[in-house]
């Protein structure tokens, strides 16, 4: 058996169920790989400890992976996860004063970002309802960091940006309820990366490849039975067998929102696409977010991605998304 380091970009969470998955039902077995999950400290964390070697593949936003890039390391992106970012906005009904459908509900409120990267992403989707110049979108306050969400609970801001599921949170701890926008449905930019070393994988193509196959078929398990896809996330974490719903939540979010295109059904699950790599790298560089230039075509290839094999060609008709294409 192969070993390798797979450094995940937090503590397990029902967004990670597929990788689970693969292990529990043997997957990675079946490739001849022994895989060792850590757990991690954010998706910059991820890109740079694969970057310098510490870990041999990881999850990173893709985002992150520009970030690093653009800091002088060297983050390969191998597979694309989820064609979508997972940012969102979310409010609480009796906060906002009505049910949140549409940015354009927007216009003439104040939203608070936990994040740079996805306030960024917010102004662009603002900016693609034309409400933008209506919208207060405050500045990321360090002193609250991943906390604004109790700026939405007193009421002192009208919605918050965040990921998907922030809001059922609320919701699930509050019992208030909780309306969100994912963001990426109005912006064709990428979510979540499989990123490896770049040494490792030009010294192991063969055991690259194998992971993305076994990943592949975790993804189509976990789709089409998601709770045997939390039941190895509670087998490897016990103590989220308490957020059992939450943690679906995520993962159902991430399958059915996050994870599919048609571009799947066209060119198998993990290829790759210019365009969203280019418009993300050009969002990030408007704003002088990257510490450097970019070119973004340099973070990613689709060399590792097994296209004639069954888990990655058929990936679109295992899960039942065959029904359009473009």
């Amino acid at each position: 058996m192969t070993p390798v380091t797979f450094q995940l970009n937090w503590e397990p969470n029902g967004f990670q169920a597929p990788y689970f998955l693969a292990r529990e039902r043997g997957y990675y077995d079946d490739e001849g790989i022994d895989v060792a999950f850590v757990e991690g400290h954010g998706s910059p964390f991820a890109a740079e400890q694969t970057a310098r070697g510490r870990s041999d593949v990881g999850l990173a936003g893709a985002s992150a992976v520009l970030a690093k890039a653009s800091e002088g390391f060297d983050p390969l992106a191998a597979a694309a996860l989820t064609k979508r970012t997972p940012a969102a906005i979310y409010t609480l009904r009796d906060t906002f004063g009505e049910p949140l459908t549409d940015l354009s509900q927007l216009a003439g409120r104040t939203v608070a970002p936990s994040a740079t990267k996805t306030r960024i992403l917010a102004a662009q989707a603002l900016e693609s309802a034309g409400v933008r110049d209506s919208v207060e979108l405050l500045d990321v306050d360090p002193n609250t960091h991943h906390r604004v969400e109790h700026q939405v609970l007193d009421g002192s801001v009208d919605a918050a940006v965040g990921v998907v599921t922030n809001g059922a949170e609320l919701e699930a701890e509050y019992d208030r309820t909780a309306d969100e926008l994912p963001i990426g449905e109005a912006l064709g930019v990428y979510g979540m990366m499989l990123v490896v070393n770049r040494e490792f994988a030009s010294e192991s193509p063969e055991t690259v490849r194998s992971l993305l196959r076994a990943i592949a078929r975790g993804w189509a398990d976990a789709t089409n039975d998601p709770a045997a896809a939390i039941d190895a996330l509670v087998a490897r974490n016990a103590t989220l067998e308490r957020r059992r719903d939450i943690e679906t939540e995520k993962f159902l979010a991430a399958a059915e929102d996050l994870q599919y295109t048609d571009h799947i059904a066209e060119a198998g699950w993990g290829v790759h696409q210019a365009d969203r790599w280019e418009r993300l790298a050009g969002m990030f560089a408007e704003t002088n977010l990257l510490s450097g230039p970019v070119d973004p075509g340099s973070v990613w290839t689709n060399d590792y991605v097994d296209r004639d094999a069954p888990p990655i060609r058929e990936y679109a008709g295992r899960i039942g998304r065959m029904e359009s294409k473009r």
